[in-house]
């Protein structure tokens, strides 16, 4: 519902809006850094064509209803400048990763200026002789797929590209799908009929009321300060040759490698755990249509069993394709969105079901496919990109797995207090990767390529 320059949220947006708390900011924060130095003009001017001119809720602010049954809205910012939200900074000597983790952790705990449009961006002079553009973004203005699509619409595909493209359609920036399981709304219509979806309907619906987190080192209260740290860029055919050795999906292969970091992580605390459950994300926009101009929330967070046991990587993966291919074929997705939804229209009371939710969970998982081939912003070759999702009530562990012409990274975003040296997480990771390659290598046999 819209009135004049004010547009009612929908019940998601506003669930988020209203999830924020003071030790769980409920904002996207992702990277996009060059190796030479940008003109900071020139991005600007991108910025204000394809971004603030572009998408209507960068430049609207949000207001509560004074009603406790009508949800908030958006109005436009009658006092909107673009200096408001755009910051400069340079990294002290010598520019390195360590200085763009201590800059960057400082800056994700602040609070958003709710009496502003709920966004901001840090341009970052004197990361290893180039620039980083840090964006922040409330979770109520989009999920974060939608977000990585907009923030793709910033570059072009070569240096000298003369004006703004349109944006390109959900689901193909660079040709790639955008969610670790975009593929699950197909499934559920491919159910072969209503006396099965009922069955899984309440199958579901048991798993969401009554799963329960094992306890583990990663359970705890998480408080404002906030780990991030990043792993460096492995090859996407690595992943490929796993995948099709395993006749696996790319996406399991990466979730089996989580999985087995966490199950390391673990091991270094004298811990064993058969699972660890996470979010993850579901996009449920179609995939052959634009992105609407109002941005939003159009998803579903799933619960994913990561299997964190005592098994062998191929083994683990196996595991992982299995659980990943029954939710892919079940209603969660279309349930839990549903009750997101619900959610928000009971804004003035949701806290409680909130953390009813995000209990179930130690975090969220997303696995974004970017462009195939690089990208230029402002004429600068894009280097790297790298995003991390937020977490709700309880949760301490996120992840973000971001794959950018031919290579693939993962992004943690834990609790500091809770995950004091996430640094751990990234290394075993890497093992894991290594362990399912030479586990891969060992079953092709001499006289196989």
């Amino acid at each position: 519902m819209s009135n004049g320059n004010r547009r009612q949220m929908s019940g998601a947006d506003a669930m988020w809006l209203g999830a924020d708390l003071d030790s769980q900011l409920m904002v996207i924060d992702a990277i996009m850094w060059t190796d030479e130095p940008l003109d900071w003009a020139e991005v600007r001017k991108v910025l204000e064509e394809r971004l603030v001119a572009t998408y209507p809720v960068f430049r609207q602010r949000p207001v509560e209803s004074s009603w406790p049954w009508v949800l908030p809205s958006w109005e436009d910012d009658p006092d909107f400048r673009l200096s408001r939200h755009v910051h400069h900074a340079r990294l002290r000597a010598p520019g390195d990763d360590a200085r763009l983790q201590a800059f960057l952790e400082k800056k994700v705990s602040r609070p958003l200026d709710r009496d502003r449009p709920l966004w901001e961006m840090w341009f970052v002079d004197g990361y290893r002789g180039g620039s980083v553009v840090l964006s922040r973004f409330h979770h109520a203005m989009a999920d974060g797929i939608a977000l990585a699509q907009v923030m793709m619409t910033l570059t072009d595909p070569d240096p000298d590209a003369p004006a703004p493209e349109p944006a390109p359609e959900p689901g193909r920036p660079g040709g790639e799908r955008p969610s670790l399981l975009s593929g699950a709304v197909r499934g559920v219509l491919s159910l072969p009929g209503l006396p099965v979806l009922g069955v899984r309907s309440v199958q579901v619906a048991q798993k969401v009321l009554l799963d329960a987190l094992p306890r583990s080192v990663l359970n705890g209260k998480p408080g404002p300060a906030k780990r991030l740290t990043w792993s460096q860029p492995r090859g996407i055919d690595e992943v490929k040759r796993i995948s099709r050795a395993t006749d696996a999906t790319v996406n399991d292969v990466l979730v089996a490698a989580l999985s087995g970091a966490l199950a390391r992580y673990l091991d270094t605390r004298g811990q064993v755990v058969e699972h660890l459950t996470t979010m993850v994300p579901v996009n449920l926009r179609p995939l052959d249509r634009p992105l609407p101009r109002e941005l939003g929330n159009k998803f579903a967070l799933v619960l994913l069993h990561l299997p964190t046991g005592e098994l062998e990587p191929l083994e683990r993966l196996r595991e992982v394709n299995r659980r990943m291919t029954s939710i892919k074929h079940s209603p969660e997705s279309v349930i839990t969105s549903a009750v997101a939804e619900g959610i928000g229209y009971l804004h003035a009371i949701e806290r409680p079901f909130v953390d009813f939710f995000a209990a179930k969970a130690v975090g969220v998982t997303t696995n974004v496919a970017g462009p195939r081939e690089p990208r230029y912003l402002a004429g600068r070759k894009v280097a790297g990109v790298l995003g991390w999702v937020p977490g709700s009530g309880r949760q301490t562990l996120g992840v973000c797995i971001y794959s950018y012409a031919g290579t693939v990274r993962i992004g943690f975003k834990v609790d500091a207090r809770v995950v004091p040296t996430p640094e751990l997480l990234v290394a075993a990771f890497d093992e894991e990767l290594d362990a399912l390659t030479e586990a891969v290598v060992a079953g092709e046999g001499p006289g196989d390529t």
